[in-house]
């Protein structure tokens, strides 16, 4: 994402006081300006209209980056990390991101009811498989025509890119962003198979960018 819209968006996470912590600001910044995540999601989504649900939305960054990109999508965000629910309600407060909405969920325990497209960005591996195929089913039957199922994975690689990529998510845990450890990578054959038992297409495209890390982008729909 170009730096300058980076910063307009990061500007919402800013503390009220001067003396507040930036910390949520300058990873907002750099986290934009430098994840090809964002711009992927983004070509993705457009050209549908449905309602969407960002499953494990942390701050809820994807609002924002919506927002600015002229795609008027109602939003719900759920993510079980509730000190980051709350600073992401407030970013969208301040952001004016109407159609924004945020709440906790465990989903290893419950997952939102929904209709329409789901994103799923950077969580799988934190599920265990079981849990991981009982997402995946769900947030299958919530699409509705037209609508889309968009992934960021780290997928299952005994190379250097799945080294790298374990090591980053362990560190993310240990350091306290994130509130687990992973548990789980899944599989690309896993994956093409679920898509295939609900007859989806599936499009998978690595999302590297200047990263070691094996992400990879993961678009699923209905044939029309």
């Amino acid at each position: 994402m170009p730096r300058q819209r980076a910063t307009e968006i990061a500007n919402a996470f800013l503390p009220e006081r001067f003396w507040g912590s930036r910390w949520d600001y300058y990873y907002v910044r750099e986290k934009l300006a430098s994840d090809p995540l964002y711009p992927g999601v983004l070509d993705a989504l457009r050209g549908s209209s449905a309602p969407l649900l960002d499953i494990g939305c942390g701050l809820g960054l994807l609002a924002h980056a919506l927002h600015r990109d002229g795609q008027s999508l109602p939003y719900h965000g759920v993510d079980i990390d509730a000190a980051k629910i709350a600073r992401a309600h407030s970013a969208a407060q301040r952001a004016k991101l109407a159609q924004a909405e945020f709440a906790t969920a465990d989903l290893a325990r419950e997952i939102p009811r929904h209709a329409g497209s789901v994103a799923i960005l950077d969580v799988l591996q934190y599920l265990s498989a079981e849990a991981q195929r009982r997402l995946l089913d769900a947030a299958i039957a919530m699409l509705t025509p037209g609508a889309r199922l968009v992934i960021r994975a780290a997928l299952d690689d005994d190379g250097r890119r799945g080294h790298y990529t374990r090591l980053g998510d362990r560190f993310a845990h240990l350091t306290g962003w994130m509130p687990s450890a992973p548990k789980h990578y899944p599989s690309t054959e896993a994956l093409r198979a679920a898509f295939n038992n609900a007859a989806l297409q599936a499009n998978f495209a690595p999302l590297f960018g200047r990263t070691p890390f094996n992400h990879w982008l993961i678009v699923a729909a209905r044939p029309v």
